[in-house]
């Protein structure tokens, strides 16, 4: 029944085209004395300026945090308008990083107190990928390092591994390699590459993990899998860029490759030799060897180099960059990733990224040429600070002024993932634990996206995907409509009314089913207030909150419409954001 209640609803939103005009206002709650009143049909762009009747900089504030964050509540909106985005940055860039690792021990041991009520053996309590996913929700939905989840999580669609592989037996490992991400998310990329070329998951993923030296009389010869991913994928790409991230043409008009198979040879010379650092198995009790299996290593703890399995002479690398003999096996990693690390590519190639899992698909040449001038000098000197690019990114005049949302250009698919990530911290879901626990399998197989399970190296959806019709047709991009099909809208919409109606706002293992999320405080008694009695008012709320200011007339008075005649306030809560979260408004992020 609940089913055919929320597809009817959605039937009626969508079809619903001559809805009554209305004009009813939110009067002024107590938080900040802040006025809402309802919005008048006009261009996106004079909306964003005049403030929607949501007050211009309230809603400003939104939009930037829809950038920013995973979602933010009306406190935190008011915040960041109160002391200004920069001010915001600065604040977030000095909070500590939290730990999913050390949260996974947390739930381990939560777990474990159930399992064993349940008269389960403890011995059976496998640390798989369940545990670093559901560490993965606890602190991307309940912690205040709001920037820095924001960046770790575009950092995972870019230097990725997935547990759609044999890591989805070695949760630790996975919730260890995350944590690297986030800790170097307001770092410096070149330490972020060193990191990630020397953990051990990342090494089997791409199969640098006991990768040996040449020997041709057995016709072994080092793997090519990681030289040509940490080049294609995490550096330079595939053509020699402009700073603008145009690409260079040849005398003949052609694009210019950045490497050929000799570059990806000289380079897989360069990783061979590494192994694991340290084991957890009591099997092992002689000195570490190279060739260790992953089964047997402690997976948060960086490869090691076996100098004897390290391939020895000179190597050539891109740009007929020389590598002399005689260096060990680390000083030569050392060497490569420093030389990707200061490729003219590299600039324009990350911020490119950085921008369209932030902000918008199809940035200006000069949007990212401003970005990848941020990488290439911090201002003091210092190439590759990501705060510097972040910054950069998010305070950039096409991101900020309003008068970019009425390019055709401007906007962006919001990712499935972000989506209830903003349902969940706008409405600061409690739960009857003290963590937020979730597995995400549903919501992956309903949505095609989850953090760390891309189904390839190549992430959910490439930087460059067309989808048929309009946008390709304005020779545009949108990543984000490749994972966007007939099954995935309709996963959505089911996983929107398990969400709003059945409550069920994470998905628990049997053990847990007593635990499980209820709205205990969809929203606070100042936010109730901020709304008042009015229907029109907790959409011109949803608006801001959801919406950012980008709910057209047509799209609140639908919901106005539909929302009203529920007597429970809770029910009209629930209704109006369910039309809300289903509206392209809503979806479509400028």
């Amino acid at each position: 029944m609940k089913c055919f209640f929320t597809c009817l609803l959605f039937l009626l939103f969508i079809s619903n085209q001559n809805a009554q005009e209305y004009d009813d206002y939110l009067g002024a709650g107590h938080t900040n004395g802040i006025t809402i009143t309802s919005s008048h049909e006009e261009s996106p762009a004079n909306l964003c300026m005049n403030g929607n009747g949501l007050g211009k900089n309230l809603q400003e504030a939104s939009r930037f945090l829809s950038q920013a964050t995973l979602g933010a509540n009306l406190g935190e909106i008011i915040y960041a308008d109160s002391i200004g985005f920069e001010n915001w940055i600065n604040q977030q860039f000095q909070i500590p990083p939290s730990s999913h690792a050390e949260t996974l021990e947390e739930l381990y041991d939560v777990i474990l107190v159930k399992w064993i009520e349940a008269g389960l053996d403890p011995e059976d309590l496998d640390v798989t990928a369940f545990f670093s996913r559901a560490a993965w929700w606890h602190v991307s939905t309940q912690t205040h390092d709001q920037l820095r989840h924001k960046i770790a999580l575009a950092l995972s669609e870019l230097l990725v591994i997935s547990d759609q592989s044999d890591l989805e037996a070695f949760g630790k490992g996975l919730a260890h390699y995350y944590d690297i991400l986030s800790k170097n998310a307001f770092g410096n990329y070149r330490d972020l590459l060193m990191d990630v070329t020397l953990n051990p998951c990342m090494g089997f993923y791409l199969s640098h993990l006991n990768n040996p030296r040449s020997f041709p009389q057995f016709n072994i010869h080092p793997d090519e899998n990681y030289a040509r991913e940490i080049m294609q994928l995490f550096s330079i790409g595939l053509y020699e860029l402009n700073q603008d991230g145009t690409r260079k043409l040849d005398t003949d008009g052609l694009y210019i490759p950045t490497y050929d198979n000799n570059d990806i040879r000289g380079l897989a010379k360069i990783f061979t030799g590494l192994s694991v650092g340290d084991w957890v198995s009591e099997e092992i009790t002689q000195d570490l060897q190279f060739g260790i299996p992953i089964v047997y290593a402690d997976l948060t703890v960086p490869m090691i180099m076996y100098d004897d399995w390290h391939e020895t002479g000179p190597k050539e690398i891109v740009g007929n960059y020389l590598i002399p003999p005689g260096f060990s096996g680390m000083q030569d990693i050392e060497v490569a990733i420093e030389h990707l690390f200061n490729h003219p590519n590299v600039g324009p190639f990350l911020g490119k990224h950085f921008i369209q899992r932030l902000v918008k698909s199809n940035p200006s040449p000069a949007y990212i040429k401003r970005v990848a001038q941020a990488f290439e000098d911090n201002g003091n000197g210092e190439r590759g600070d990501l705060k510097a690019v972040i910054k950069a990114v998010l305070l950039d005049p096409e991101a900020r002024n309003c008068i970019w949302i009425d390019e055709i250009s401007n906007g962006k698919l919001r990712e499935p993932i972000h989506r209830y990530t903003q349902l969940l911290r706008t409405f600061q879901v409690e739960t009857n634990t003290d963590y937020f626990i979730n597995m995400g399998y549903n919501f992956q197989y309903l949505t095609g996206q989850h953090p760390l399970a891309s189904p390839t190296v190549f992430n959910f959806f490439l930087p460059d995907y067309q989808p048929n019709g309009e946008i390709a047709d304005e020779m545009l991009v949108a990543p984000e409509f490749q994972i966007f099909n007939s099954s995935t809208s309709i996963g959505y919409i089911n996983l929107l009314q398990y969400w709003l109606f059945a409550d069920y706002l994470n998905e628990l293992p049997g053990i847990l089913d007593d635990d499980n999320g209820e709205w205990k405080a969809f929203l606070t008694a100042d936010e109730l207030d901020f709304i008042g009695e009015r229907t029109s008012g907790l959409v011109d709320y949803l608006d801001l909150v959801l919406g950012h200011g980008n709910l057209s007339e047509e799209t609140k008075r639908t919901i106005i419409q539909f929302s009203a005649p529920f007597q429970s306030a809770q029910d009209r809560i629930k209704v109006a954001t369910f039309l809300t979260m289903l509206s392209p408004d809503f979806a479509i992020m400028k």
